[in-house]
């Protein structure tokens, strides 16, 4: 769909839909007043997601389902207790806001902060309350003003002006009660956390998250906005909303907004990052939010990814990433997509562990259906040379001979790349969006923080706000003048159909809602998709180890002897009565920036793209391929941990030798199998794929042993049959 240069009329023909008050269009940046600021771009945000803080949770408690850290003697640490359901003690969340103050506070430009800053309702003897809920999230609002708010502002009674750096929340599903139900507002909820985070909302947006609950921050004045979207009412499981196909619908109101900022930004020319905290999650089985609002959030990713430079989410406390394929937008989005058209799926709060594994393998079924790349032009260039040197072109008997069949090699391949590239929307891949997913401070598995790098080119002299800087002083003659725009623009819209009826009889039905403008035919590709300014560099992944910083477990040497060291908390262990904690800290996991397993390039979409389709590979390429058996580390695991791993996984019970080798269980334990299957060759399972089994590996942060993840993501190998290019990979570089 192609667009003209925009004028005045051709601007205001985009918005026929009546403004409602909320929707307050951002003016021209001529026209608006800004505070003074000085602090510089580093280039770097962080992300932070789902604290759970729980003010009952007690040290030394269970970790049982029923006890859920808050009763029974048991093995809960000081700092949280890692890989089960507890939530974060608040010796967590202190020890975390110190070490982003002493680590991060100077040298990053805005902070991401996307939801669930409240306990889980997982403990029916102590039931959560809406006092509690609403405390909790004004704790946090403290912790971060007493990390990053402004020391020199005794006389200044703006509350927006408190903050050295922008801070943007978001709703979360269990920041309200009961948890996943918000009905449309404006309500109890919106109104509260109006208050609670009105250090953090703009002034000129407080209307409109009082009715919503979503609303955005210009973290570099005229240049870059972070949208908090209220995922809440696109998400499955709140009852209290009805998808975003109908007027009355929530979720419809967001998306009229967000489409209306969205092309006011684009008029400016400033890029804008979406932030939200339930995913759009969506694969064949399982799906977070409705499928009416991931039709509409699909579109507006694809006809704004001009101005879109990337979107983050939290809730599902697994590292990874999700490729949204805009080919699957509906043809039935256009006559106006209901709920019937299209069958939704409803997922589960945050996945369990069981669902966990089929949820990733679902991924990677779909990734594994991505085109195909064709071989790289420099395979295609030493093949051409290959051929050359081995043809005896004597016997063509003229040089034009040897000419003319390089030409039809090189137009064959040509034409394949050519194909290939129609297939993912071009060179840049505009045919797919993508979100990221990071994992939770809150230790399921161990806490985790993200640093995001973005391209700074052209921001040198450019200094980010220290709050919503920005103050509209001419904002009700302005609104005046857009809806009179509307208006007439709504006119000249009823003549153009009229005319277009007329040349063709059979047109499909107008779509109950205005559909966003692609960007313009001569626009360069958007910075999610072209490294550009604001385009993603790479992220650092950060987390703590709280098995080695609690270290309380009197049965595990080898806590005590390497910090390295991780693994589950075994839930009957007797912690050490009088342990001394180590030194707590955030240390790095991985970084994309010299990660050789993922490659990542950058983080546009065809970096990620590519990586998919390695993942998704079945038989991977020679430089991807891994076997189980080079881990060498499984075999000297400690032996509680094996045990453990062997009793949840074996089919049979059966004594086990500690010191045995993992591959020898693992053959004893098919030989067990039903009789029916004796006949066969008894088989193990190995994840093949290296980068396969780093994505699963980085999903749990690194809490599941290595064997139980070749175990669970694996494929089934027969114990004699060769892999060819194993060796050259070990567990310990993941």
């Amino acid at each position: 769909m192609r667009r003209s240069t925009t004028t005045l009329s051709a601007l205001a023909a985009t918005f026929v839909w009546a403004l409602p008050p909320l929707q307050q269009p951002l003016l021209d940046s001529g026209r608006a007043e800004v505070h003074e600021f000085g602090r510089r771009l580093h280039g770097r945000f962080l992300h932070i997601t789902d604290l759970h803080p729980d003010p009952h949770y007690q040290v030394h408690s269970s970790t049982e389902k029923y006890a859920a850290c808050h009763r029974d003697p048991g093995s809960a640490g000081l700092y949280g207790a890692e890989t089960t359901d507890c939530d974060s003690p608040i010796s967590l969340i202190n020890a975390t806001m110190k070490w982003v103050e002493e680590n991060l506070k100077d040298n990053i430009d805005f902070i991401v902060w996307t939801g669930d800053s409240a306990r889980h309702d997982n403990d029916p003897a102590i039931p959560r309350t809406e006092a509690e809920v609403l405390d909790l999230n004004k704790m946090l609002v403290d912790k971060f003003v007493e990390v990053f708010g402004k020391e020199d502002n005794i006389n200044d009674t703006d509350p927006t002006n408190d903050l050295i750096v922008p801070i943007v929340p978001t709703f979360g599903n269990n920041d309200m009660l009961p948890h996943n139900i918000l009905k449309g507002g404006p309500n109890r909820w919106t109104k509260n956390y109006l208050k609670i985070w009105e250090k953090m909302i703009p002034e000129e947006q407080r209307h409109g998250f009082e009715r919503g609950g979503w609303f955005f921050v210009e973290v570099i004045p005229n240049k870059l906005a972070v949208f908090s979207l209220n995922t809440m009412y696109f998400f499955g499981s709140n009852a209290a909303v009805d998808g975003c196909s109908m007027k009355s619908e929530p979720g419809y109101e967001q998306f009229e907004w967000l489409r209306i900022q969205l092309e006011f930004l684009r008029q400016r020319g400033m890029k804008a990052i979406l932030s939200g905290h339930v995913p759009p999650a969506r694969t064949e089985y399982k799906r977070s939010w409705d499928e009416t609002c991931w039709q509409k959030y699909a579109l507006w990713i694809k006809q704004y990814r001009d101005v879109v430079v990337g979107s983050m989410y939290g809730h599902m406390n697994r590292d990874h990433f999700i490729l949204q394929d805009l080919d699957d937008i509906h043809k039935k989005l256009y006559d106006g997509i209901s709920k019937r058209d299209i069958a939704h799926i409803d997922s589960d709060e945050e996945l369990s562990i069981e669902s966990a594994a089929d949820y990733l393998m679902d991924l990677r079924e779909s990734w594994a259906k991505l085109p195909n790349p064709p071989a790289e032009l420099k395979e295609w260039a030493a093949e051409d040379e290959e051929q050359d040197e081995n043809e005896d072109y004597e016997s063509f008997g003229s040089e034009v001979l040897r000419r003319r069949r390089k030409k039809s090699r090189r137009d064959n391949k040509h034409r394949e790349m050519q194909k290939y590239l129609r297939k993912i929307g071009g060179p840049w891949a505009e045919r797919f969006g993508v979100a990221q997913v990071s994992p939770s401070v809150v230790p399921n598995y161990f806490p985790t923080l993200r640093i995001i790098e973005y391209n700074t080119t052209g921001l040198e002299t450019v200094s980010t706000s220290k709050s919503p800087v920005i103050k509209h002083t001419a904002y009700h003659d302005d609104l005046d003048r857009f809806e009179n725009l509307t208006e007439a623009a709504e006119s000249e819209t009823d003549v153009s159909i009229e005319r277009k009826k007329r040349k063709k009889k059979h047109k499909p039905k107008k779509p109950d809602f205005i559909v966003p403008q692609p960007p313009s035919s001569a626009s360069p590709p958007g910075p999610a998709y072209s490294p550009q300014t604001f385009t993603f560099l790479g992220y650092t992944q950060y987390f703590a180890n709280l098995t080695y910083i609690n270290n309380d477990i009197a049965d595990h040497d080898s806590v005590k002897a390497s910090k390295n060291w991780k693994g589950k908390r075994p839930k009957q262990h007797l912690p050490l009565p009088d342990s001394t904690p180590n030194n707590f800290e955030y240390e790095v996991e991985y970084s994309t920036f010299e990660d050789k397993i993922f490659q990542l390039r950058d983080l546009t979409v065809k970096s990620y793209l590519d990586l998919a389709i390695r993942i998704g590979k079945y038989k991977p390429r020679k430089g991807d391929q891994w076997s189980i058996e080079d881990d060498t580390s499984i075999a000297t695991q400690d032996s509680d941990a094996r045990e453990e791993t062997e009793e949840r996984r074996s089919d049979s019970d059966g004594d086990n030798d500690d010191d045995e080798p993992d591959i020898e269980i693992s053959k004893k334990r098919h030989k067990k199998k039903k009789k029916h299957r004796e006949h066969r060759k008894h088989k193990k399972r190995k994840a093949i794929n290296k980068v396969w089994f780093t994505f699963v590996k980085r999903a749990f942060v690194g809490t599941v042993e290595d064997r139980e993840l070749h175990d669970t993501f694996g494929e089934d190998i027969v114990d004699d049959e060769s892999i060819d290019g194993v060796g050259d990979y070990g567990a310990g570089e993941l």
